[in-house]
């Protein structure tokens, strides 16, 4: 937010330098992200009387001119103004001057013209970086024309032209909205300079008149206060120069005095306003609804804009006539005619004024004044009456006894009653009594005293504060943060830091996925509920039972992550279009549910793998089972079906009897309809539940000293048996076997209907002693048996 030091001047009597008060508002809690000094590119420009003007002896489009230039002495000019006259006060940048060019600055120096010799450079608007805002003729193509009572011969130009000013650009933090204005930023610096603050001035007349123009709100939620007041004789004229430059000072140029009223009462109190033709509201009434839908709507800056019922109207009997909060209707605009007018100061929540402003991409100063929050009280009626107030000082207008005030709910007071010891303990350091006071109610907080406690009443414009840790930050930022001394809590205690257990078994965790190749990916926790139609999950899926946000960036990131898969693919999806035709990613995050009965959501921790390019179903399988190795997990895999995954290539991911995940090729279609031509394999496991099996410690063995032993074996089986329940079988048939790894399965007519044969690699762990033939021939005729008794198996 941009604050002109000069009006900081109006309400404070600063006595300290802009750059002394930048370090004060700092050390109070306002950032300044910049402080600009106007005239900074104007250097060494004075003002100068035009004494002689002769034409050039050897060019008929230049004037030779001498000039006084007061104690700076005479100089002689040579200019291609039309418009220098002898007599003319004017801005002369001498040599070794500095002004504006073609967006850049321009170095002046004495030199030579056609042979003539010219000792500077007569200043136009331009090259002083000012506008008609700042002085009459800025805009005129030739020189700056000076009025007599403003300059003097041999004086500085800037504070002629107003641009012998500082302008802090403050960073306003969301929450002190009281703070986008100059006079709740001048609240703050009265307060931090311990001076006294100097209101502006709000009295106005009240002229009898017969117009009624009554108020009707139909969504106070949306709408807790709309003030309105009418305005007549109205003459639309041009705003005097203090008012256009102060706007100009803050970035807005001046239209109209009636305009210009609403845009000064913006700035200085922070209170958006408008102003109604009154000829043009049909009649003669104001109602604050809903948009109907499909209803249009016609902007100040002629867009046109389809409305649905989310957006709030201001509307006369007919018709809508403005954007509540964002902008103004074109059919009501105050043109050079209007002889009637009426005032809008009203108060809107700042939810839908958001919504409305980036649903039409409409955004206004209004509207993000109302988006980090009006006071709903004290603003709008202060703004109105300072609004009424400058239409007497201006003359453009007649103030009426009319006024229309719909309220939602009267003002309550908040008091937070406290005591001093609460303070200084929230702080942790002691400060005096008289200090705290003092600064409470420099701060517009009235404090009431009982002994060792007192009650603090919070200023209506101050909605941040709630209770005494507010009242204890109030007070160091004025008392000073460099009081505070480093000391512990009552229960704080000297630890070593480090990570939790639960942090270093998911630390293990992705370590082990990163062994196996995977990448750690990061996403956002929400996404679109189209991810979910990709996906093809049923209407009734619990996937699709989401958390909704309020406010979404867009319809993109609308709904909270029920399942992580959908995040995955998109990364994959976005790799490959990339040019990243293959890789691994993994990320270990939170869903969210929503929780019966509570506000927030639940939330439970899963992890996904991605696959893509390089590598199929059976890599992604193995990472799944080298992170269950590492926590001494084994899991099971089984036959399962996902409307997203390829009906052939999936599986279900089992740890025990329980359903912990799935794995598998994405789905062909799906892949079709993405346009992905590489082939890609997702998994998501339920972190929550195998964590709570990792086992507590790993115990671990030292090399056996003899070496293992492997044999192939062959069975023809049922085509319905599936790998896992083999090696279950063989598994569980001898315990001496390690692993038991397929790596073949083969099909043919010989080996009869139905069947197929499938080949393993047994790995046998030595014990004590060495395996020799017979032990081995003992562990495999066991195994053949279990399989034949449990399977149907027949060896090949």
């Amino acid at each position: 937010m941009k604050v002109p030091f000069s009006w900081l001047k109006e309400f404070v009597d600063i006595d300290i330098s802009a750059e002394q008060l930048q370090d004060k508002l700092f050390s109070c809690g306002f950032e300044v992200e910049e402080l600009v000094y106007l005239g900074r590119d104007v250097e060494n420009v004075a003002v100068g009387r035009v004494l002689s003007c002769e034409k050039h002896p050897d060019a008929d489009r230049l004037t030779v001119c001498e000039v006084d230039c007061g104690e700076r002495g005479k100089k002689q000019i040579v200019t291609a103004a039309t418009n220098v006259f002898a007599g003319a006060l004017v801005p002369v940048a001498l040599d070794g001057a500095t002004v504006l060019h073609e967006g850049g600055v321009q170095k002046i120096k004495t030199g030579k013209l056609r042979g003539v010799v010219s000792e500077g450079m007569f200043c136009s608007g331009a090259e002083l970086g000012i506008t008609e805002d700042f002085y009459p003729g800025a805009e005129v193509d030739g020189i700056l024309i000076l009025k007599e009572e403003d300059a003097k011969e041999g004086g500085d130009i800037r504070p002629v032209v107003g641009i012998d000013d500082y302008i802090f650009d403050i960073a306003v933090t969301a929450n002190r909205p009281d703070c986008q204005s100059v006079f709740g930023m001048a609240r703050e610096v009265a307060a931090v300079l311990q001076k006294p603050l100097k209101a502006p001035s709000f009295s106005h007349g009240a002229a009898k008149t017969a117009v009624k123009i009554p108020v009707e709100v139909k969504e106070p939620a949306l709408c807790p206060r709309y003030i309105g007041h009418y305005v007549k004789d109205v003459k639309v004229g041009t705003s005097p120069l203090w008012m256009r430059r102060r706007l100009a000072l803050c970035g807005i140029r001046g239209i109209s005095d009636i305009v210009d009223i609403t845009n000064y009462v913006l700035l200085e109190l922070g209170q958006p306003m408008h102003a109604f033709d009154r000829n043009y509201l049909h009649g003669d009434k104001i109602i604050v609804r809903r948009a109907e839908e499909g209803e249009k709507i016609t902007t100040l800056d002629e867009k046109e804009f389809t409305l649905h019922r989310e957006n709030l109207l201001i509307c006369d009997a007919e018709r809508p006539v403005a954007l509540a909060g964002v902008m103004g209707g074109l059919n009501s605009e105050i043109k050079p005619e209007t002889t009637e007018v009426f005032f809008e100061a009203a108060s809107f929540a700042r939810d839908s004024v958001r919504k409305t402003a980036r649903a039409l991409g409409q955004r206004s100063d209004s509207s993000a004044r109302f988006e980090k929050g009006v006071e709903p009280i004290w603003s709008p009626e202060h703004g109105m009456e300072r609004a009424l107030h400058l239409v007497e000082e201006l003359g453009c207008g007649t103030v009426t006894a009319y006024g229309a005030d719909v309220m939602s709910a009267p003002a309550e007071k908040k008091i937070v009653k406290t005591s001093y010891a609460a303070l200084d303990g929230v702080l942790g350091i002691s400060v005096p009594k008289e200090e705290t006071r003092g600064i409470l109610t420099r701060l517009g907080f009235e404090v009431e005293e009982k002994g060792e406690e007192f009650s603090a009443a919070v200023p209506a414009w101050r909605n941040d504060v709630e209770g005494f840790p507010d009242l204890a930050e109030e007070v160091i930022r004025m008392y000073g943060y460099e009081h505070i001394v480093p000391t512990f809590l009552k229960r704080a205690a000297v630890t070593r830091g480090g990570l939790t257990p639960a942090q270093k078994q998911e630390l293990k965790f992705k370590q082990t996925l990163s062994n196996e190749g995977y990448f750690e990916a990061c996403n956002y926790s929400f996404y679109s509920p189209k991810d979910f139609d990709l996906l093809r999950l049923p209407e009734g899926a619990p996937e699709r039972n989401a958390v909704k946000i309020l406010n979404p960036i867009s319809e993109e990131l609308s709904v909270m992550r029920t399942v992580l898969a959908p995040s995955m693919l998109a990364n994959i999806v976005r790799n490959v279009r990339r040019g990243n035709e293959s890789g691994r990613l993994f990320e270990l995050a939170n869903v969210y549910s929503p929780a019966v009965g509570e506000q927030l959501p639940a939330e439970r921790k899963k992890v996904v793998l991605g696959l893509w390019g390089e590598g199929d179903f059976f890599d992604l399988k193995g990472a799944v089972e080298a992170a269950g190795e590492a926590f001494g997990l084994k899991f099971g895999f089984a036959r399962g079906e996902y409307p997203f995954l390829h009906p052939g290539i999936s599986a279900t991911v089992t740890l025990g009897d329980a359903e912990v995940g799935f794995i598998g090729e994405l789905h062909p279609a799906i892949a079709a309809e993405l346009a992905l031509e590489r082939r890609a394999c997702l998994a998501e496991l339920d972190y929550a539940a195998i964590s709570a099996q990792f086992a507590a410690e790993i115990d671990y063995q030292g090399l056996p000293k003899f070496p293992d032993a492997s044999r192939d074996l062959a069975v023809v089986v049922s085509e319905e048996t599936t790998c896992a329940a083999v090696e279950a079988c063989i598994l569980h048939a001898c315990k001496a076997v390690k692993r038991a790894e397929l790596f073949d399965v083969y099909r043919d007519a010989r080996l009869g209907a139905g069947k197929k044969s499938m080949a393993f690699r047994l790995t046998f762990a030595a014990g004590e002693k060495a395996l020799d033939a017979n032990a081995l021939d003992g562990y495999f005729n066991k195994i053949v048996g279990n399989l034949k008794h449990n399977l149907g198996a027949e060896l090949r």
